[in-house]
């Protein structure tokens, strides 16, 4: 356990993993405490667009009409992968819960909330984070909305 600040939080090392479901796995906890993190295009217009990063619990989706409706944007899909990559920035499969670029917007399930902690791969595929939900929370200050199908 390591703590910076008043942040408590657990570094885990584990093979290199992408999928949601294999590092839960790997870090020995349910699926539904991983945060997935998915960047998401949405379409606002003709040539307009906004990406999001979208949150939620290991064992669910995102909801991609959701999120297009809470745009109000004609539909949303998966962005390319080069593109959430440069915004997250880092690999596909790595990508944490954080938004750094001021062009994503960080919206996350209430569904993944309901635990004291959640799990997440540390912008690499070899090494992850556990940290408690309320500083999750302050850290990240993230939109929580239902997202997850």
């Amino acid at each position: 356990m390591f703590a910076s600040g008043t942040v408590a939080f657990r570094v885990i090392a584990h093979r290199p993993e992408g999928s949601t479901e294999a590092a839960s796995v790997l870090r020995r906890h349910p699926l539904e405490q991983a945060a997935k993190s998915l960047v998401v295009r949405v379409a606002t217009g003709k040539r307009s667009r906004r990406y999001v990063l979208a949150v939620v619990p290991g064992d669910r989706r995102v909801d991609l009409a959701a999120l297009a409706e809470r745009y109000g944007g004609r539909e949303a899909s998966f962005a390319d992968r080069a593109v959430a990559e440069r915004l997250a920035g880092s690999v596909s499969g790595s990508i944490t819960p954080f938004a750094f670029s001021p062009e994503l917007d960080l919206l996350v399930d209430e569904g993944l909330l309901v635990h004291d902690e959640i799990y997440f791969n540390a912008g690499r595929l070899d090494l992850s984070v556990a940290l408690a939900v309320p500083d999750y929370l302050e850290l990240a200050g993230p939109t929580v909305a239902p997202i997850a199908a």
